[in-house]
């Protein structure tokens, strides 16, 4: 499955629009990883717990992307966007973009 954040695709011709995609997920913090996060926010440096759970997050919304495609029969996905919203103690991962049928361009021999 081809995802791309651009509207088209290098090399493909988009022959269909097969509609909206859309996933999410919520996920809530671990109190312990945020009392470690809270001293590591003194010193400063990465998060590493919260990048796993960000990075976890992302992986899990772009497969539930990828399912509703294919279920659309799609093979592509365009426009593809991500959004983040934090909470107190939770985080929301939404992911969306369009589900299309994209095809390679056939090119013409020069004569």
């Amino acid at each position: 499955m081809i995802m791309t954040t651009t509207e088209t695709i290098a090399g493909k011709q988009i022959t269909e629009v097969k509609g909206l995609v859309t996933s999410s997920i919520v996920q809530s913090r671990h109190i312990g990883k945020d009392l470690l996060a809270g001293l590591k926010s003194v010193v400063g440096g990465e998060l590493k717990s919260y990048t796993e759970m960000l990075e976890d997050s992302k992986k899990a919304v772009k497969e539930r992307l990828i399912r509703e495609a294919e279920q659309l029969g799609a093979n592509a996905i365009v426009g593809l966007r991500f959004e983040l919203t934090a909470g107190q103690n939770t985080s929301e991962l939404i992911g969306y973009g369009t589900a299309v049928t994209a095809e390679s361009i056939k090119k013409n021999k020069p004569l």
